[in-house]
């Protein structure tokens, strides 16, 4: 059985909510975006595919 003198901190919002919000020096570092760059990726390769077609075509 558990120890009654021991506080479930899931149980104790304040805790919890202290728990949630405290900063992690060992966490990964936040990513960076990578929208822009798949962007400007997907809008060469259509680029690049229909200069192939036009010029297999003309």
């Amino acid at each position: 059985m558990s120890d009654p003198q021991q506080i479930d901190p899931a149980g104790n919002t304040q805790a919890f909510r202290a728990f949630a919000q405290r900063k992690d020096p060992e966490a990964a570092p936040e990513q960076r975006s990578l929208a822009l760059p798949i962007t400007v990726a997907v809008v060469v390769a259509v680029l690049v595919i229909a200069a192939v077609v036009a010029y297999l075509l003309l």
